[in-house]
């Protein structure tokens, strides 16, 4: 699983020009889905993303996780985070997980970040053409993936 992860001061989902989900201050995750991935990555990946300290404390050093700050948070699910530009000029999208083996794994990704934050997470939807909205706050964006645990 591979994510982008931005620190936001606000954040929204459009689907045909109508708002599914918003978010103020807090996290915005992206996230593609590998053909190779499973559980345990969501595991990993939830887990991590939870405990991330990437906050401002009282000196304005970034010490503090989201439930520290009481931030919100939304997933947005992105295949094209899988792309490979090795050859030519189209991107290739052959890594990313076809929907039978995503949509199980980016429910449970959803549902085990709602158990390790203890907040109601926001989300796009699966498969659809959204329009998203953000802030960056900072900016913060840090990339991870359950495969390179840089």
């Amino acid at each position: 699983m591979r994510a982008v992860i931005q620190r936001v001061t606000e954040a929204s989902v459009k689907i045909n020009t109508v708002e599914k989900s918003s978010i103020g201050s807090g996290l915005l995750v992206f996230i593609g889905i590998e053909d190779t991935d499973g559980f345990y990555d969501v595991l990993w990946l939830s887990g991590k993303i939870a405990k991330m300290r990437i906050f401002g404390d009282e000196n304005g050093l970034m010490n503090l996780s989201l439930q520290e700050v009481n931030g919100e948070i939304m997933v947005v699910s992105q295949f094209t985070l899988h792309a490979s530009t090795k050859k030519g000029n189209r991107p290739s999208f052959i890594k990313a997980a076809r929907p039978e083996t995503a949509i199980p794994l980016y429910k449970a990704f959803l549902e085990q970040l709602e158990k390790e934050t203890g907040k109601t997470v926001r989300s796009g939807e699966f498969g659809a053409y959204m329009e998203v909205s953000l802030i960056n706050d900072g900016p913060v964006t840090i990339i991870m993936d359950s495969k390179n645990k840089e």
